[in-house]
């Protein structure tokens, strides 16, 4: 197996070698290898280049390339280090390590306080937080006036923003998180903890599960 790796070493762009990134992540050689062929079936749903494109992360997250999501955009904007406009296989296994259920939660907060602060400013800003709620409500089916909505989003940003400045800065976000442990949930994706066992069975089973909700 070493041996082909080496070979698509010089194939694929942005692809690095399982034992440089196991050296790097939580991730053993050979979950490293079953996630180069998870990215492989990612990278070829829509444009096969060896390279995730937004469309094909919209696709694996909510099974739609053509509906543009907020959501969906962010997690792109954060795993594309490099900023180039795809995301390459080293970025893809070192940006999944936060979701991996050894990450540290300092780590999954830290996540998640980029991938609400839309602007990067170093704040999450009312409308910010208002953008994300609306965009995950959206996502999940659940159509709510927009007086509950406003009712959500402040009610959480007062709860949050203890200085009363109009922003939640890292610390405030820290302290909120701690007592709503629950906003963390969706930051540990379980199977990452024994990719071999999982995949690719893992696959099938968010169809299946994604097909009943």
């Amino acid at each position: 197996m070493g041996c082909c790796y080496s070979k698509r070493n010089k194939e694929t762009p942005g692809y690095e070698e399982p034992t440089v990134l196991a050296a790097e992540t939580p991730f053993t050689v050979s979950e490293v290898e079953a996630l180069y062929e998870l990215f492989k079936k990612l990278s070829s749903s829509v444009i096969d280049d060896g390279l995730i494109h937004k469309e094909e992360l919209q696709l694996a997250l909510f099974r739609n390339k053509n509906k543009r999501n907020l959501f969906a955009d962010r997690i792109f904007d954060l795993f594309d280090v490099k900023r180039n406009g795809v995301i390459e296989f080293g970025e893809f296994v070192r940006c999944l390590v936060v979701f991996h259920p050894n990450a540290p939660v300092e780590d999954k907060i830290h996540f998640a306080f980029r991938l609400y602060d839309l602007r990067q400013t170093g704040f999450i800003e009312r409308e910010e937080l208002k953008e994300m709620v609306v965009a995950l409500l959206h996502e999940s089916d659940l159509l709510l006036s927009d007086d509950f909505v406003e009712a959500i989003v402040e009610r959480t940003f007062s709860d949050a923003d203890l200085k009363g400045d109009g922003k939640i800065d890292p610390d405030e976000w820290n302290e909120f998180v701690s007592k709503n442990p629950s906003l963390m949930k969706n930051m540990t994706l379980p199977y990452l903890k024994d990719i071999t066992l999982a995949f690719p069975s893992f696959l099938s089973k968010t169809e299946v599960e994604d097909s009943e909700m």
